[in-house]
């Protein structure tokens, strides 16, 4: 009855926001909460025909078995149980997650005991990626409902590239139809400049996506997420999808990427020899960021980190704390820290 109850009063649960940030200090709104997360190698224990999963076996090096996977899930669990709960009682409405292996450790994920009162629902398309993981988007049908998706084929003049297939989901956000875009670019194995053309692609890959739904509908309201492997300010991010933190340039055909500010700032989402980047992003198209409040609407970003998701002593002290150092299970989370915003819109 208690859990029956919560879901009524977060159903119908009105917000007052910042009053500064809007112009009446008396109108109300409602909140959702939408975020990201690299679940960093979240493997199963079984060996699967053409993945190259050998360290994420139980006979390999990480002596990956049931134990620690389903250890793993709580960990996971218990960061996105917490994601943006001191504004949202349902917490994440809808999340983007990668380096998953498959739809089943998605459904074993929301079916942990920190996730499973929400009753999340799958969306996920098995990617050609030569290590076997796979972007998924999670949603609450409380808040969502499901009505098209398909997995864009990220390709390459050089097929034997293989690499993340790029998911686009469109539904209903309580009555209200938008657009995700979930990625998860191709690494900079071999160095930073020699990898670059391939986040490259991925970036045209994206924008075209974004373009296409916007030739349907030019208010299209379009979140592009995931791991792009690359910085705000980098070229296949700023030049190639044109996003920016300049909002007086979205006239002019670019995105907004509240986290270039962010990066600016020097704040990132994970670590790498004493230096941040901010890999993880949420971008929008400009739709999301008008002054008509009447609709869903942005109105701020955040990375998520907890000192309990932090290494708090060693080499490594400051960083996110993952599940492995090596091949020595630490019993961390992930090497990233998600990111989330807010979306909000006026009480009628």
């Amino acid at each position: 009855m208690k859990h029956i109850i919560s879901k009524l009063l977060t159903i119908f649960m009105v917000f007052s926001i910042s009053l500064t940030s809007f112009e009446s200090k008396a109108q109300q709104y409602e909140i959702v909460a939408i975020g990201y997360y690299n679940l960093e190698n979240l493997f199963d224990t079984i060996d699967s025909e053409g993945v190259a999963e050998g360290d994420f076996l139980p006979n390999g090096a990480k002596k990956w078995n049931a134990e620690r996977y389903y250890y793993k899930l709580d960990q996971m669990a218990r960061v996105l149980s917490e994601i943006a709960t001191d504004k949202t009682p349902d917490g994440l409405a809808i999340f983007g997650i990668s380096e998953i292996e498959n739809r089943f450790v998605v459904e074993d994920l929301v079916k942990t005991d920190a996730l499973k009162d929400r009753n999340y629902q799958v969306v996920h398309y098995n990617s050609p990626d030569r290590r076997g993981i796979d972007v998924a988007l999670v949603y609450n049908p409380d808040y969502f409902e499901l009505t098209n998706s398909y997995s864009a084929p990220f390709m390459m003049a050089d097929t034997n590239f293989k690499s993340r297939d790029q998911l686009v989901v469109t539904g209903l956000l309580k009555g209200e139809e938008v657009h995700f875009q979930v990625n998860h670019w191709p690494s900079r194995g071999g160095g930073e400049k020699r990898s670059r053309p391939k986040r490259v692609a991925a970036a045209d890959l994206s924008r075209s996506l974004a373009d296409s739904l916007l030739a349907l509908n030019p208010n299209a309201k379009v979140m592009i997420m995931g791991d792009l492997n690359d910085d705000p300010v980098d070229i296949s991010v700023a030049k190639h999808l044109k996003a920016t933190d300049d909002k007086s340039k979205l006239a002019e055909g670019y995105f907004y990427n509240p986290f270039m500010t962010k990066y600016k700032k020097g704040i990132g989402s994970l670590a790498y020899r004493d230096s941040w980047n901010l890999f993880d992003q949420i971008i929008m198209t400009p739709a999301l960021v008008a002054e008509d409040r009447s609709t869903w609407t942005y109105f701020k970003s955040e990375i998520f980190k907890k000192p309990y998701m932090i290494n708090q002593e060693g080499k490594y002290k400051g960083y996110p704390k993952r599940s492995f150092v090596g091949n020595k299970f630490q019993g961390g989370y992930s090497d990233h820290f998600p990111v989330y915003m807010y979306l909000v819109r006026e009480v009628k």
